[in-house]
């Protein structure tokens, strides 16, 4: 397990450092050959530094790097498009958010799919405002009003990865005490439960719930995430959060072994359409 708050900068980095060595370059070699300072190649190489397309395919094209499959792998590492003034949309609460957390949403907007185990709370994604706000006052008592607004105001604003041109297609199982804790008060629970109903209908959510009677699953060592990205499963990526900072997992075993048990909680669960229907039960107070 490793921690990092630019896990794409550093993925990034270690595939070029591995395509310049099997090019067999030196990395003052290889800035020679961009014509940049070898600091900058460095920088790159260790992630510490972001990088442009443009400057990726200069890269590749040094190292003589013609395949399709990897010049798309490689570029698929760099950063999501951002808007017309080069900004992404979250850098506008830079000072609010901490590194992992804007690293999370980076992944987010990148991934194509995201498959998720909550057994605590709604899934972020899948939260009402008045929940989100509820859950962000439980878990940072104290803090100011306005900060929590602002904080409630990005959560709200990720879920538009669920409804652009091409949406981020959601697998969410949760269990059923996610379901029961009313957080927030009866009224607001009830309120993110008919929300729950409503997204479950979107064709790119699948959305299922781990009902009590099912008893002990593999779940219960606590939630995850698993994100994939366009065509390439190399990039798949796993995050699971703490308190005060998130872990990343990369390697090919704990992968499968994520990907497993996410596979097994799916077949434990209800299905899409029993899990609706416990909800409702649910939200009428049955």
């Amino acid at each position: 397990m490793r921690q990092s708050p630019a896990v794409r900068r550093r993925k990034l980095g270690e595939e070029l450092r591995r395509l310049r060595d099997k090019a067999g370059l030196t990395s003052p070699e290889a800035a020679r050959l961009v014509g940049w300072h070898q600091s900058k190649v460095s920088r790159i190489e260790t992630g510490r530094s972001a990088v442009k397309p443009s400057d990726v395919t200069r890269l590749l094209d040094a190292y003589g790097v013609t395949d399709p499959r990897l010049r798309e792998l490689v570029n698929a590492l760099t950063s999501p498009p951002a808007h017309e003034d080069g900004k992404h949309w979250w850098h506008a609460y830079r000072g609010l958010l901490p590194p992992q957390y804007r690293d999370l949403i980076s992944l987010e907007s990148q991934a194509s799919s995201a498959r998720t185990l909550e057994t605590t709370v709604v899934p972020g994604l899948l939260q009402t405002p008045d929940y989100a706000r509820a859950v962000t006052r439980a878990a940072l008592a104290g803090l100011p009003p306005a900060k929590v607004d602002s904080l409630v105001e990005v959560r709200i604003t990720r879920q538009e990865v669920l409804g652009s041109g091409r949406p981020l297609e959601l697998s969410a199982v949760l269990d059923e005490a996610v379901l029961r804790r009313p957080v927030g008060g009866r009224q607001i629970m009830k309120q993110q439960l008919r929300q729950l109903l409503a997204v479950a209908e979107l064709p790119h959510v699948r959305l299922q719930v781990l009902p009590f009677e099912s008893g002990a699953h593999i779940g219960l060592t606590g939630p995850f995430v698993i994100f994939s990205f366009p065509n390439i499963a190399d990039l798949d990526v796993v995050v699971i959060d703490h308190l005060t900072s998130s872990l990343y997992l990369e390697r090919k075993e704990d992968l499968k072994a994520y990907d497993a048990a996410f596979h097994a909680l799916q077949e434990q669960a209800l299905s899409p359409e029993e899990s609706s229907a416990l909800i409702t039960r649910i939200s009428d107070g049955r």
